[in-house]
C-alpha cells in the first residue's frame, strides 16, 4: 500500500515573534518511517504537536488518515499515538499499572484492556518487570514503557519524539528494533531526532528541518549521494582570491569550490586524490594551508553543507 496517511501543506506556527514552523509542506506514506532531522530548536516538536493536535497550526493545512488536524482533531487524536520527549509516567505506580492507567483514557476496559498491557509489555520486552515501579527502571527502560504507553490502543500513526534521549546505548539498539518491527506491521512512524546515524539506519525518508523550514527531504542514501563523496575545509593564509577558486573548481573530481566563513569549501566526487591536486595547486599560489579538514558523506555533511552549522550547535 503506498498511500499517504499524513499530508501538511504550507504548515505555520507562531510564538510572538519566533516562527517556530515557517511553511512545511510534506506528504508521509503508510508504513514507512518518516524522520524529522534538525537540531534542537529546529521546529521539529512543534510539527508533531500541531500533527497530533496538541496545538492548532496558524497558517497553512494538515490531514492525518484523511482527516483535518484542526477540524476533526478528535478523529485523529483516535488512530494516532504520541510518545513525547518528557516520560509521561507515574514513578510510584507499576509499569502494569501505568499502563492500564492510559489504556483506560484510550477508552480500553476489562480483559481487552489486559490482553492488550501483555501484548504491549512483550512488545516492549518489559514484561518481566511489568510489576516493578517505574522509580525502579532504567532510564532505557523508562523510554520503552513510554513507547508501550502510546501503542495500548493499536494506533495507525506513531509520533516517536526524540525517543533515545538519554538511553544507554543498549536501550537505543533495542529501541531501534521495537521501531522496525511496528514498521514491519504496518505502523506508520514519524521519528523526530537530531541524531544523524539514528535517522540513517532507521527512516525510509528524512526531511531534514532547520528554523522551521525544510531544507531537503528524501532517502537518506539519496540525500548523501547528491552531496557527493565528500567535502573539504581549507584555512589558507590571506584573502582567498576570485582567481584561486576558479583555479580549485577547474581540478579533477572537484564539484564545486566556494569560499564558507573565511575558509575554501569543496565539494568532491573523491577526497583524497582531490586533497592532492587542491595541496598542488595552492602552491602554485604561493598561498599556505593553515587547517584542514575532510568530512565523509553522511546525513551530518549533509545539514552542515546546507546550513553552514553543524547539526547538534
Amino acid at each position: 500500500m503506498n498511500r499517504n496517511v499524513i499530508e501538511a501543506r504550507d504548515l505555520q506556527k507562531r510564538y510572538g515573534e519566533i516562527k517556530a514552523v515557517d511553511g512545511l509542506s510534506f506528504s508521509i506514506r503508510h508504513g514507512e518511517i518518516f524522520g524529522f532531522l534538525g537540531p534542537n530548536g529546529a521546529g521539529k516538536t512543534t510539527t508533531i504537536s500541531m500533527l497530533s493536535c496538541l496545538t492548532e497550526p496558524d497558517g497553512g493545512a494538515a490531514t492525518v488518515a484523511g482527516f483535518d488536524v484542526t477540524e476533526a482533531a478528535n478523529e485523529v487524536k483516535r488512530r494516532i499515538g504520541l510518545v513525547p520527549q518528557d516520560l509521561a509516567l507515574y514513578p510510584t505506580l507499576s509499569g502494569r499499572d501505568n499502563l492500564s492507567y492510559f489504556g483506560r483514557i484510550y477508552g480500553l476496559r476489562g480483559n481487552a484492556l489486559r490482553q492488550r498491557i501483555n501484548q504491549v509489555l512483550k512488545t516492549v520486552e518489559l514484561a518481566d518487570r511489568a510489576n516493578s515501579p517505574v522509580q525502579s527502571y532504567s532510564g532505557g527502560m523508562k523510554r520503552r514503557l513510554n513507547i508501550a504507553a502510546g501503542l495500548l490502543h493499536q494506533p495507525e500513526v506513531l509520533f516517536l519524539d526524540e525517543p533515545t534521549v538519554g538511553v544507554d546505548p543498549q536501550s537505543r539498539n533495542a529501541i531501534f528494533e521495537h521501531v522496525e518491527r511496528l514498521r514491519d506491521e504496518g505502523v506508520t512512524v514519524i521519528y523526530t531526532t537530531h541524531y544523524m546515524e539514528e535517522a540513517e539506519r532507521l527512516c525510509d525518508r528524512v526531511a531534514i528541518i532547520d528554523a522551521g523550514r525544510i531544507i531537503a527531504l528524501d532517502v537518506p542514501h539519496k540525500l548523501i549521494a547528491d552531496l557527493g563523496q565528500g567535502i573539504i575545509h581549507l584555512g589558507v593564509t590571506g584573502q582567498i582570491a576570485g582567481e584561486i577558486l576558479t583555479r580549485i573548481r577547474a581540478l579533477p573530481e572537484i564539484r564545486e569550490a566556494s569560499q564558507v566563513d573565511g575558509k575554501i569549501e569543496v565539494e568532491t566526487i573523491d577526497p583524497q586524490r582531490t586533497l592532492i591536486h587542491l595541496l598542488e595547486a595552492l602552491d602554485q599560489a604561493n598561498t599556505k594551508v593553515t587547517s584542514l579538514e575532510i568530512l565523509e558523506p553522511n546525513l551530518e555533511t549533509v545539514f552542515l553543507h546546507l546550513t553552514g552549522r553543524q547539526l547538534r550547535e
